[in-house]
């Protein structure tokens, strides 16, 4: 015959499992400081403005 376990306990350490992996989540996505977030930003403005320079404008002669 099988072990008996207490599914309350069972339970619970899957509940447990459950919430470490959603912190572990979260932490990958919400979990970077304010230093890295301008930077992103910045290196995102920069590259929208180059592409911006390289574009062509309608009224060129072509």
């Amino acid at each position: 015959m099988g072990d008996v376990i207490n599914l309350k306990r069972f339970k619970k350490r899957t509940e447990r499992e459950q919430s470490a992996r959603q912190a572990d989540a979260n932490r990958a996505r919400f979990g970077r400081t304010k230093v890295e977030r301008v930077l992103d930003e910045r290196r995102k403005d920069r590259a929208g403005n180059l592409l911006d320079q390289h574009k062509l404008e309608d009224g060129d002669a072509s």
